[in-house]
């Protein structure tokens, strides 16, 4: 998406692969300790089997680090129940790039002790420091899971069913996905998956995960009644068990995949008011007409994060210029975010403006200064060359 941790000129490649050791697990509170190597989908299997779950879960669970999940504030398809990492990481070990290890790898709850540091290198994407280990809050594995998969007639019955869910489902909405018809289309046609209801303009994965079974089924089954009788929904399906789960969690999830086959892709990854989420889509495929093959946006809706893509058959510097710094514009004139999930790497480092104001990219190139004065880590990486 945006090449934060890939080489561009002479840099040398710091890997943590070896640092992979879980330093410690607390059954009582769920807190786990471990070195930045590990890979997130053995943590998740590890703490499963003391009865928690990881806060985080993404696409790439198999391969990626911790310590580059946290570096990156890496969102994920459980941002909605458990939030961002600025949340649930309690503590880091951070080497500095004077060689300092900086070490508040605290496990504390509450520590209101002068300015919290740790929020300085979630998110900085290896500019300011190299974690070398993470301290993280995991909540207790769900005993019930369920997934609804829902066809919607317009936006506004996608919005209006994701009010009526936080009200009807409250504690137990994990997730809340949208996709629109055209995602549909691509996932159907290039990756030969099988649409679970009926031809709609839009579809909504519902999520809900809780302690009792019946509890949460009986709430999704009002929830879906009233969705259903209001007509906010004219098809849906439900799943409990780990394959239909996993098969109605694969349309949404394999997405990118399909849209890599489709020929180029001109990836965004932005945050909107949930109001206007897609309003960015319609507008561009009456703005690029032909130019483009498909123009679809799909997200974490419940967290108001919109992927909009574009392809065409190859890549067009005529279709880039109509996109960009339209897209970018457009999104700063709803006081959007230019980045939702993914940071800024090497290729949206110079857009950051769009989402910041001069005195704030003043500041962050002031603490790079001061944390990293000759400019040796992750360079040419997040911050515009001028502020």
């Amino acid at each position: 998406m945006v090449g934060g941790s890939v080489p561009v000129f002479d840099e040398i490649i710091l890997s943590t692969t070896l640092m992979n050791r879980v330093i410690s697990f607390n059954s009582v509170s769920g807190t786990l300790v471990c070195q930045a190597g590990c890979v997130l989908e053995e943590l998740s299997r590890y703490v499963e089997e003391r009865g928690f779950v990881m806060p985080l879960d993404l696409g790439a669970k198999g391969s990626c680090h911790i310590g580059g999940n946290v570096a990156t504030n890496a969102g994920g398809l459980r941002f909605l129940r458990y939030g961002s990492l600025h949340g649930t990481v309690l503590g880091l070990e951070v080497v500095l790039a004077d060689g300092t290890v900086l070490d508040c790898l605290t496990s504390l709850r509450k520590d209101n002790t002068g300015y919290d540091l740790k929020q300085l290198f979630i998110g900085s994407e290896g500019t300011l420091g190299v974690i070398t280990a993470v301290s993280i809050q995991c909540p207790p594995k769900p005993r019930a899971v369920n997934v609804a998969f829902l066809g919607c007639p317009g936006f506004a019955e996608v919005l209006q069913t994701f009010s009526s869910g936080k009200e009807l489902l409250g504690e137990i909405l994990s997730a809340y996905e949208f996709m629109d018809a055209e995602c549909m289309w691509l996932v159907t046609h290039h990756l030969r998956l099988a649409s679970p209801v009926q031809e709609s303009p839009f579809y909504v994965l519902v999520e809900t995960s809780g302690s009792r079974a019946g509890h949460d089924s009986e709430k999704l089954s009002d929830f879906l009644e009233q969705a259903l009788s209001s007509g906010l929904v004219t098809d849906g399906t439900v799943a409990t068990d780990q394959t239909r789960l996993k098969a109605l969690w694969a349309l949404r999830e394999r997405i990118s995949e399909a849209l890599s086959r489709d020929g180029y892709v001109y990836k965004y990854d932005l945050s909107l008011p949930t109001e206007r989420l897609y309003d960015l889509v319609s507008d561009l495929r009456a703005r690029l007409g032909s130019q483009a093959k498909h123009v679809v946006g799909y997200g974490h809706l419940g967290d108001g994060n919109l992927h909009l893509n574009v392809t065409s058959e190859a890549f067009s510097p005529s279709l880039l210029a109509d996109l960009e710094p339209y897209v970018y514009e457009w999104t700063a004139r709803q006081r959007g975010s230019v980045s939702a999930e993914h940071g800024l790497g090497f290729k949206k480092r110079g857009v950051l403006s769009y989402s910041k104001p001069p005195e704030a990219l003043r500041l962050m190139q002031q603490l790079k200064a001061l944390l990293d004065p000759k400019g040796i880590l992750n360079p040419y990486k997040t911050l515009p060359a001028q502020a």
